[in-house]
């Protein structure tokens, strides 16, 4: 499956492309007058290989959740038992997300692929092929419970690593032919920034000071530590960034594999993807590693609080949208972005040419 996903995805659409700007060009309004908007619109049309492309609804929100090995290094001063509680949130629809998702129209869907405790909450029957955003949805697809410790071990092995990113694809798939125009990342997994931190040390080569965040709010002594165990897994793993499933095995998390994978998905399918915080953009550097045409699909909806999430967003030649100070995850940040998206596309479908206006141009 991850061959063929790979396989699929092609660079943007230079016609479309060009298409968009001599259309952008032809709008009532000085050109250059939307600033960003105007070549995120363009960037659509190169995925869609259509001006204009597709307006990116509905959209569909994926949760994956997983625990952390390393998380008995006291890298967090939550319970780890907090990411199963936070699924049970989710379902119940009282998680900020949730409230987001409401505002926005978005479906939830929350993916297990590796909790460490039981969940709070069976999954509900519900088909797979109906994107309700009233009624979120759990699929229970663990590859184990939780990582292992990624400072004595690698944290998955391949094969574990592997399942986790087919999982992200299957996901893809399962949303996109249940109609989502656009797919944004969400996360959980109490610990799951410090694996976050090495994955963008290991595919940027930037220093562990400048990729590691304070995740939760720690305190001065646990960010020191915190900073010295992505040292030392760097160390002990040395991975290698033309590996990328070898880099996820090594120091990476379940969710932040299937994140990956949902990524390649969505650049498989032609489907915008809307990148959250510092979770979603490391799993977004694996992706660009498997296959750096997929860059073309991602969109980068805020600039996380975390550095990290800067040094990823900049090898990734993305800027993000919005920048309010965020590090929920969730996927917070990519439903505020939502309508930026949404806007930017439909300046093309809907505003007038000087032409069909009878405005005069200058």
């Amino acid at each position: 499956m991850l061959e063929t996903t790979i396989a699929a995805i092609r660079p943007a659409d230079d016609a479309a492309m060009a298409a968009a700007r001599e259309l952008h060009s032809r709008l009532t309004k000085p050109a250059g007058s939307l600033g960003a908007l105007e070549e995120l619109s363009v960037r659509l049309a190169g995925l869609a290989g259509a001006c204009p492309p597709p307006l990116p609804e509905p959209a569909a929100v994926a949760i994956f959740a997983g625990d952390h090995g390393v998380h008995a290094q006291r890298v967090s001063p939550w319970p780890q038992e907090v990411t199963a509680q936070m699924i049970g949130n989710f379902l119940a629809g009282g998680a900020v997300v949730n409230a987001f998702a409401r505002q926005a129209g978005a479906s939830v869907t929350v993916v297990d692929v590796g909790v460490a405790t039981p969940l709070p909450a069976e999954p509900a029957v519900l088909d797979p092929a109906v994107l309700d955003p009233a009624v979120p949805r759990l699929v229970v697809a663990s590859v184990r419970r939780g990582t292992r410790d990624l400072t004595v071990t690698a944290a998955l092995t391949r094969d574990e690593a592997l399942a986790a990113v087919q999982t992200g694809i299957r996901i893809a798939d399962e949303l996109i032919d249940a109609g989502a125009g656009i797919l944004l990342t969400g996360d959980m997994g109490i610990g799951n920034t410090t694996p976050a931190a090495v994955l963008i040390a290991a595919f940027t080569g930037a220093d562990p000071l400048d990729t590691t965040g304070r995740g939760t709010g720690v305190d001065d002594p646990t960010y020191a530590h915190k900073v010295a165990v992505v040292r030392a897994a760097l160390a002990r793993h040395t991975p290698d960034p033309a590996d990328p499933l070898g880099v996820l095995a090594a120091v990476g998390g379940l969710e932040h594999a299937a994140l990956a994978g949902l990524i390649l998905g969505a650049a498989a399918r032609r489907t915008p993807v809307l990148l959250d915080g510092v979770i979603a953009v490391s799993a977004a550097l694996a992706a660009a590693a498997f296959a750096p045409d997929s860059v073309c699909a991602m969109v980068a909806g805020h600039r996380s609080a975390e550095p990290g999430a800067t040094v990823a967003l900049r090898h990734l030649g993305l800027d993000p949208l919005i920048d309010l100070g965020l590090r929920l995850g969730e996927g917070t940040g990519a439903l505020l972005a939502l309508p930026v998206v949404t806007g930017a596309v439909r300046v093309l479908h809907e505003v007038a040419t000087f032409d069909s206006a009878g405005v005069a141009e200058k």
